[in-house]
C-alpha cells in the first residue's frame, strides 16, 4: 500500500544504519528474526521486516502536556519529534539466528551496538531471542512482560529464561510481569519459586497500574550492586502475547482476557524512561498469521516507538 506524502507529517523509521566513524547513537534496532524451534508452528521471522514496515504507518511525535496555563480548561500540548530528540540507527537483521551458530551471531551484533548505544531493541522473532539478546547486551537484571514462565525444558521459545538461569543469570533479579491463568503448568510455577524469580500475575498487573509494576520491577532487576550504578543493565523482553488475542490475534499463544494494547504501551513507555533499561527484545508476534488490518504488527511497532518515547524522555540529545 503506497502511503501518502505530507513534508508537515514525517513518518517513523527509515532510520539510517550505524555510522563506520564510531558515533554513537541512543537507540539501535536489531532484527532477530528467530523461528526454528517455536513450539507452535510460526511464520515469526517475517516479523521484522514488517514492523518496519508499520513504522511508517505511524509519526514520530509524542504529545506532551504542558504546564497549565492561568484561566485555561486545558493545559497546551507540547509536541517532540522523537527523530529530533534521538539518533535512531537500523543495523539490518541478523541471518539465520537460530542454533548455536545463530546465537553466537546474534550476541556478537548486540554486544558491538551496545558498545555504542544507550538502548538496543531486538525484533524478534519468537521468545528464544531474549536467550541471546540478554547475553550480547551482558544484562544484569531481567523484566519480562509475558503470559508465561519460559522455563520450559530444551531449546525452543518456551525456554529462554530457564537457560539464562542455567548459564548462571541471577534469578533472584528476574522479574516476570503478566503472567497468566491457563497458559502455564504447576511444575514450571514452582520451578519460578524455587529459583527466586519474582512474578506478578496478570490480575495484579492489571489491578496495579502500569507506573507501581514497573517502579517495582526495576527495584528489584536493576537493583544497584553498591551505591552506584556502574554496571548494571536490564533487558526488557516484550512477549506481545501478553495481550488479549482480540489485539494480538498474530501471536501464536495470546489468549482472550489478556492485557489490552494501551496497558502494553503503557508498561513499556515506564520501563524505557529508566535508564538502567539498556536493551529490550519484542517478540512472539507472527506476521504471516495476522489479522488482515495488521494490527498485531502495528502493535509490535507501538512499541518500539513506546520505548523510544522512554528513551527521549529520560535523556533527550541536547
Amino acid at each position: 500500500m503506497t502511503l501518502p506524502t505530507d513534508p508537515l507529517w514525517p513518518r517513523a523509521g527509515g532510520w539510517p544504519s550505524p555510522a563506520d566513524d564510531g558515533e554513537n547513537a541512543d537507540a539501535a534496532i536489531l532484527g532477530v528474526p528467530t523461528w526454528r524451534t517455536s513450539l507452535s508452528p510460526t511464520g515469526a521471522h517475517a516479523t521484522p521486516a514488517a514492523v518496519r514496515e508499520a513504522l511508517r504507518r505511524y509519526s514520530p511525535t509524542i504529545l506532551l502536556q504542558g504546564d497549565p496555563v492561568r484561566h485555561a480548561i486545558a493545559r497546551p500540548v507540547e509536541p517532540v519529534d522523537l527523530d529530533d530528540a534521538l539518533r535512531v540507527v537500523d543495523a539490518g537483521d541478523v541471518d539465520e539466528p537460530d542454533g548455536p551458530e545463530g546465537e553466537a551471531a546474534v550476541r556478537e551484533a548486540v554486544g558491538r551496538l551496545s558498545e555504542r548505544t544507550g538502548l538496543v531493541v531486538a525484533l524478534g522473532g519468537d521468545n528464544s531471542a531474549t536467550y541471546p539478546v540478554a547475553q550480547g547486551a551482558q544484562a544484569t537484571g531481567l523484566i519480562t512482560i509475558d503470559a508465561h514462565y519460559d522455563l520450559r525444558d530444551g531449546v525452543s521459545n518456551g525456554s529462554p529464561v530457564r537457560r539464562l538461569v542455567e548459564d548462571g543469570f541471577d534469578p533472584s533479579r528476574i522479574v516476570q510481569l503478566g503472567i497468566a491463568d491457563f497458559a502455564n503448568s504447576p511444575a514450571y510455577a514452582r520451578r519460578a519459586a524455587e529459583w527466586g524469580i519474582s512474578v506478578v500475575t496478570l490480575d495484579e498487573l492489571r489491578s496495579r497500574g502500569a507506573a507501581d509494576v514497573i517502579a517495582d520491577a526495576l527495584d528489584i532487576a536493576g537493583a544497584w550492586p553498591g551505591d552506584e550504578a556502574s554496571g548494571v543493565r536490564v533487558h526488557l523482553d516484550i512477549d506481545v502475547d501478553v495481550c488479549d488475542r482480540a489485539v494480538a490475534p498474530g501471536c501464536p499463544a495470546s489468549v482472550p482476557g489478556g492485557l489490552e494494547a494501551r496497558e502494553l504501551r503503557a508498561l513499556v513507555r515506564a520501563a524505557g524512561a529508566d535508564v538502567r533499561v539498556t536493551s529490550a527484545d519484542i517478540v512472539e508476534v507472527d506476521a504471516t498469521a495476522d489479522a488482515a488490518d495488521g494490527r498485531t504488527v502495528r502493535l509490535a511497532a507501538l512499541c518500539v516507538l513506546e520505548l523510544l518515547a522512554g528513551r527521549a524522555l529520560r535523556s533527550p540529545r541536547a
